[in-house]
Formats: C-alpha cells, structure tokens, sequence
C-alpha cells in the first residue's frame, strides 16, 4: 500500500472566489460578503473544519464493525476559534486555528466505555486531524510567472 500522493489544483474564478478539484471533484471556496467575497461558498477555514469532521466520520463508517462497534449514527459538530488580526498582518498572532473544539455524536448500542474506547480510537486513525495536530513539511516545488 505504502505511499499515495494525492493531487489537487485550486484556482482563482474571480474577486475572492476560488475553485479546488480534485480526481474530477470541485468545489467553490469563498469569503462571506462583509469579508469581501460574494458567499458561494464555504471560505477554506470552515473547509478545513468539513475536511476533519468527514475524516472522522469516515474513520468511524469505516472501522466500527471491525472495531466491535454497532454504529447506527454519527456526526460532529466542530467549531474553530480564528483571530483574523493574524491573517490580516494586524498582530503577531499566527493567521491559523488557535483552537479547534469537536463533540462527536455516536448512536450506538455497544457498552459506553467501548464507545468511548472507539472515539480515541477515530482521533488516533484520522489523517486530517493528524495533519492538523502535528506539523508537516510544507515544500514550494516552483513558482511559475506567466505574461
């Protein structure tokens, strides 16, 4: 199995309006109105809140059964804390999450403590969040100058 590479292209559309694809998937990043963008769609922070609550949710469709786990439902609600002064040069505060806070929601008719047991489980299995909690090598391959 070992390493997989996985590719994605984002582009701009226009004003704030951005366009990601990936494997012939595409979605529309924007910026709310009073941000300055035109609001069809969701901006690449709440992305990234989407990006770790569907890691989770798939972690967990994916290994309960295996895991002993009757799962008849799952959700998350995520919510992030962003200081945009970081974003916006006004302060040395990082331009990122300073926290990100989730309550998994997990129907099941397994024992509480398995339950349990299972969500440490899917944070430990869930790349996106570990991607989030650690750091990764960011590499600039090239910049690319068109006229």
């Amino acid at each position: 199995m070992g390493v997989h590479t996985l590719k994605a292209k984002v582009k701009r559309v226009s004003g704030l309006e951005v366009e990601g694809e990936s494997r012939g998937f595409k979605v529309i990043m924007d910026e709310p109105i009073d941000e300055g963008g035109t609001d069809k769609g969701m901006n690449p922070m709440e992305m990234i809140l989407c990006g770790l609550g569907g890691c989770q949710t798939i972690v967990a469709s994916a290994f309960a059964e295996s895991q002993g786990i009757d799962l008849q439902d799952f959700w998350v609600e995520i919510e992030g804390d962003l200081d945009v002064e970081g974003f916006m040069g006004l302060s040395d505060v990082r331009p990122g999450y300073q926290e990100i806070r989730y309550t998994m929601h997990i129907k099941s008719s397994s024992p509480e403590d398995k339950v349990r047991e299972f969500a440490k489980f899917i944070d430990s299995r869930c790349p996106v969040g570990d991607s989030l909690k650690n750091t990764v090598n960011f590499v600039e391959t090239d910049v690319i100058i068109s006229k």
